[in-house]
């Protein structure tokens, strides 16, 4: 079944970065702006491409990653719809320091450079919100690091399934969906595939979870918030 194609100012218009824009100034940018429909697998630009603007998910999901001289791949971030992406290098007018790709069949936007770089001449404000994504985005990369390097692994598992029951669940069980494979999940968690499987075993023989596919069920958050090494 074919997908209508969306209004670009109204999407736009409800993502934070550009939230506070006029309409005028919306459709500025909704001109330089193009719809993008890929298949799950396929790329959308590989370490080194230039960049020549930034990527907005309408619905599906991204994953950003690079790869080994031994062809090793570490996910850096797992994106879904509303999240933007590639903002920071297209100030740096330099090639894409990692690789995208589409994890399931998706719609992006693609906002020209040319036309933030003349929204942020026109608009001082607009400049603090891109500076303030860059910001929160790099405050991110440093929990994440701060997680990898002094959370165990099974810390680093039970986080996930925390952060993706979502922010004040209560009640028992809770159903959470896996937004990716689990060699990708793992990769974002700095874990093998393996090591990521034999974690979700010992937390479902210990009562904690039940895994089926890619759903699986939280049992007792509370028991599993205090569940660690």
């Amino acid at each position: 079944m074919t997908v209508p194609a969306i209004k670009a100012e109204a999407f736009l218009a409800n993502i934070a970065l550009f939230r506070d824009l006029a309409p005028e100034d919306i459709a500025r940018i909704a001109v330089h702006t193009r719809q993008l429909r890929v298949e799950r697998g396929e790329r959308l630009f590989d370490r080194g491409d230039a960049a020549t603007g930034m990527h907005v998910i309408v619905y599906g999901r991204v994953k950003l990653a690079f790869s080994s001289p031994r062809g090793d791949e570490k996910v850096v971030e797992i994106l879904g719809p509303g999240q933007s992406f590639g903002e920071a290098v297209m100030f740096l007018e330099r090639g894409h320091v990692v690789g995208a790709q589409a994890l399931e069949d998706s719609l992006l936007l693609f906002v020209a450079r040319s036309a933030v770089f003349e929204e942020l001449e026109r608009d001082p404000g607009f400049a603090r919100r891109i500076i303030g994504g860059m910001a929160m985005r790099l405050r991110h990369r440093v929990i994440d690091l701060e997680a990898i390097s002094m959370r165990s692994g099974r810390q680093r598992v039970i986080g996930y399934l925390l952060n993706e029951a979502g922010d004040g669940v209560s009640g028992n069980p809770i159903e959470v969906t896996l937004r990716a494979t689990k060699g990708v999940i793992a990769s974002r968690l700095s874990l093998t595939q393996e090591h990521f499987s034999r974690i979700l075993q010992e937390l479902a023989s210990n009562g904690l979870i039940e895994v089926q596919g890619r759903s699986v069920r939280l049992r007792d958050l509370e028991r599993l918030k205090r569940y660690t090494d």
